[in-house]
C-alpha cells in the first residue's frame, strides 16, 4: 500500500508497474496474487492524493485553483507544496488503513490458491538478467547523483561553491523560487536521467537514436492529455470573462451562510459531492477545472482559503476512484485480475475494492475533521482562513 501511494510522485506509473508486480510477489510469498493486486491498487488510486513527496499532479491542481482564486482576488498565488503537510501526514494514515482492510475484511474472502497460476518456465521469464541488474545499477548511480545536484542547487547561497541556484535569486527563498516552479521540468529530468542510465547499463540504448524513439513512443499517449488541458483551459478562461463562476460564488456562499454550517459538516459535504462527482468522472484535473471555477471562490467569500478547498476536493477525489469505472485504468485492473481468476469482471473488482473505499472515505475524513479542529496549515504558507488583501491591509 505504501508504495502504491509513494508511486504517485511518478505520475500513474503504479498502475502499469506495481499493481502486477504485487501480484507476482503476493504470489511468491504464498499469498493470494488478487489480494496484493488490491493491496497495490487500493494505494495507487484510493491513495492518489496522498505523497511523502511532490508529485506532478501538485503543480497541475495548484495551478487550478489558482487560476479560480483569481476570480475573488486577483493577486491570489498557490504553490504546488499547499497541501504537502496534509498530504505527508495522510501517507501512513492510508497505509495503516489499507493494511487494515486487506487483512482483516478482503483476505479471508482469497485464502485459496487462485484459479490459474503461472508456470515454472513463465516465472523463469520473470526472473531478472543480468543485464538488467547492470541497468538497475547504473539507475541507482543516476539517480543518486542527480537527486545530489537538486540538493547542491537548494543549498543557502555561499555555502559552496555555486550553491543555492534553484533558490529565489533576490530573497533566497525555497517557496518562491525556480525549484517549485519547475517542479514538473525536475521530475521529467529525473525519469530522462534514470531512464537512459537504465538502458545504457541494460544495452538497450545504444545510440541517441533509441532515445528518440522510446520518447516519441511515451510521447504518442499524451495526445489526448493535450486535448483534455486545452479545453480545461478554455474552460476556466471563459467562467473569469463571463463572471458567471463569481456570480455562482456569491449565490452560493449566501445561501451556506444562511445554512450556518460549521467549517468540519461544510466540508465533509463537499468530500462526499466530490466523491459522488468521481464515480461518473474520473479524471482528476477535468474534475478540477469544472469544479474550481465555482467552489474554491464559494469558499473565498465564506472565508476558507483555495487551498483548504483543494485539499477537501483531494480527499474525495480520491476515495472512490478504486470503485469507479470511469476510471480510465479501471479495465486493465480487470486485466490484471483475470491472469489469475478467469472469470473476474467488473462485479469482482468493486466488491474488493468498496471495503477499501468506504473505510479511506470514513478514515480520511476523519482525519480532516481532527487538522480542520486543530486548525493546522496545510502547507507551507498555506492557512486555513482567507483573508481579502485589502482587509489584511487595513488591519
Amino acid at each position: 500500500v505504501f508504495a502504491g501511494v509513494m508511486s504517485n510522485m511518478a505520475s500513474e506509473i503504479g498502475y502499469v508497474l506495481l499493481v502486477p508486480l504485487a501480484g507476482l510477489i503476493f504470489q511468491a510469498a504464498g499469498r493470494h496474487p488478487i489480494l496484493g493486486m488490491a493491496a497495490a491498487f487500493a494505494g495507487v488510486s484510493g491513495g492518489y492524493s496522498a505523497n511523502l513527496l511532490i508529485g506532478t499532479i501538485d503543480p497541475l491542481l495548484a495551478g487550478l485553483s489558482q487560476e479560480a482564486a483569481r476570480i475573488v482576488d486577483p493577486s491570489y498565488t498557490v504553490t504546488p507544496v499547499a497541501n504537502w503537510y496534509f498530504m505527508a501526514v495522510s501517507t501512513p494514515w492510508i497505509t495503516l488503513l489499507g493494511w487494515f482492510v486487506t487483512e482483516k475484511i478482503v483476505a479471508p474472502r482469497f485464502p485459496e490458491r487462485p484459479t490459474q497460476q503461472f508456470t515454472a518456465e513463465s516465472a523463469d521469464q520473470q526472473r531478472v538478467t543480468d543485464a538488467e541488474r547492470r541497468g538497475l545499477r547504473y539507475a541507482g548511480v543516476a539517480t543518486l547523483a542527480f537527486t545530489a545536484l537538486v540538493v547542491w542547487s537548494t543549498l543557502p547561497p555561499g555555502s559552496a561553491p555555486g550553491a543555492g541556484f534553484l533558490r529565489d535569486p533576490d530573497t533566497g527563498d525555497l517557496l518562491h523560487s525556480p525549484l517549485l516552479s519547475g517542479v514538473v521540468a525536475i521530475i521529467f529530468l529525473y525519469g530522462v536521467a534514470t531512464g537512459i542510465a537504465y538502458g545504457i547499463g541494460a544495452r538497450t540504448i545504444r545510440s541517441d537514436a533509441d532515445v528518440i524513439k522510446g520518447m516519441s513512443q511515451s510521447m504518442s499517449t499524451l495526445g489526448g492529455y493535450l486535448v483534455l488541458v486545452f479545453f480545461a483551459a478554455q474552460f476556466v478562461a471563459f467562467f473569469n470573462w463571463t463572471q458567471l463562476g463569481l456570480v455562482l460564488a456569491v449565490n452560493g456562499a449566501g445561501a451556506l451562510q444562511e445554512l450556518g454550517l460549521p467549517a468540519v459538516p461544510l466540508f465533509v459535504g463537499f468530500i462526499l459531492l466530490t466523491a459522488s462527482v468521481n464515480l461518473f468522472m474520473g479524471s482528476a484535473s477535468a474534475k478540477w477545472a469544472l469544479m474550481a471555477p465555482v467552489f474554491v471562490p464559494m469558499f473565498m467569500l465564506l472565508g476558507y482559503s483555495p487551498e483548504l478547498t483543494q485539499v477537501a476536493y483531494r480527499v474525495g477525489d480520491s476515495v472512490t476512484n478504486i470503485i469507479s469505472p470511469m476510471m480510465s485504468y479501471f479495465a486493465l485492473i480487470i486485466a490484471f485480475f483475470q491472469r489469475y481468476e478467469p472469470k473476474a469482471g467488473i462485479g469482482t473488482l468493486i466488491a474488493t475494492m468498496l471495503p477499501y473505499s468506504v473505510v479511506f472515505l470514513l478514515g480520511w475524513s476523519l482525519l480532516f475533521a481532527i487538522w480542520l479542529g486543530f486548525g493546522l496549515p496545510i502547507g507551507p504558507e498555506a492557512p486555513l482562513d482567507y483573508v481579502p488583501a485589502a482587509r489584511a491591509a487595513g488591519g
